[in-house]
C-alpha cells in the first residue's frame, strides 16, 4: 500500500475493532509497519475521531521515541517497536482489552489448545505475561517473549496482542483471539476443558497457512 492507503487503512480497522466490540474509548492501539517506521495510532484520540493524518510515525531502529506528526504516539509505541524488530514476518499488530481476553489476563491464565482454532497463531498455546505497567521497557520485554515465535498473547491484567503479515490478518486474528478466550472461559464454567495435543495442532498449522491465514 501507499502511505495514504497505510494510514486510511489503520483508521478503518480502529473502527471496525470498536464495532466489532473488542475496543471501548481511546483503549487499545493498532500499528503497521512501513519499511524502516511503523504508523501507530496516536495517544487519548477515540477511533471516531481519528483521521489518518493523526497518526504518528516512528523509525523501529529509534531508541528515543522520536516521532513525525501533529500528535504523540500511542502510550504502548514501546512494544510495537519491539515486535516488529524481533518479528520480521508482523506487518501489523492490533493490542485491545476486549473483554474475555482481558478477565482470562487477570487471573494469569493463558489459552491451551482447547479449541483447534488456536493452530492460526501458530503454536498449541496463548501465553499470559506477568504484568508490567504500561508504556514500559519491561511491558515491552514481557510482550516480544510472551508473544515468542506465535501471532498472540495475553498481557497480565490489560489485555491481548494480535498479530499479522497485515491489518486484515491482524485484526482477524484479534477476534479469534477473543473468541477463544471467551469459549475457554465458558468452557472452564461448567468443566475442565480436554486439550488437544502437540502433534494434533502441528499438523493444523500448515494447514491453516493453506488456507490463506497469514
Amino acid at each position: 500500500m501507499q502511505m495514504h492507503e497505510l494510514r486510511r487503512a489503520v483508521v478503518a480497522a480502529g473502527l471496525e475493532m470498536n464495532r466489532l466490540g473488542l475496543n471501548q474509548g481511546t483503549s487499545g492501539n493498532i500499528s503497521v509497519r512501513c519499511g524502516a517506521a511503523m504508523l501507530v495510532t496516536p495517544t487519548a484520540t477515540p477511533y471516531d475521531r481519528l483521521s489518518p493524518d493523526m497518526l504518528a510515525s516512528m523509525l523501529l531502529a529509534d531508541e528515543a521515541g522520536r516521532f513525525s506528526g501533529p500528535k504523540a504516539p500511542s502510550s504502548e509505541w514501546r512494544f510495537h517497536r519491539d515486535i516488529y524488530r524481533a518479528r520480521p514476518d508482523v506487518g501489523a499488530i492490533v493490542h485491545c482489552h476486549a473483554t474475555y481476553s482481558t478477565v482470562l489476563s487477570m487471573l494469569r491464565l493463558g489459552i491451551p489448545a482447547a479449541h483447534y482454532m488456536i493452530a492460526a497463531f501458530g503454536g498449541a498455546q496463548i501465553l499470559c505475561t506477568d504484568y508490567a505497567p504500561y508504556g514500559t521497557a519491561e511491558l515491552s520485554a514481557l510482550t516480544v517473549a510472551g508473544l515468542g515465535p506465535r501471532h498472540g498473547v495475553l498481557l497480565g491484567s490489560h489485555g491481548m496482542i494480535a498479530t499479522g503479515v497485515d491489518l486484515d490478518s491482524a485484526l482477524w486474528r484479534a477476534v479469534e483471539l477473543e473468541t477463544l478466550a471467551r469459549h475457554y472461559y465458558l468452557a472452564r464454567a461448567i468443566g475442565t476443558p480436554v486439550v488437544l495435543g502437540d502433534a494434533q495442532i502441528a499438523d493444523l498449522i500448515p494447514r491453516f497457512a493453506a488456507y490463506g491465514v497469514k
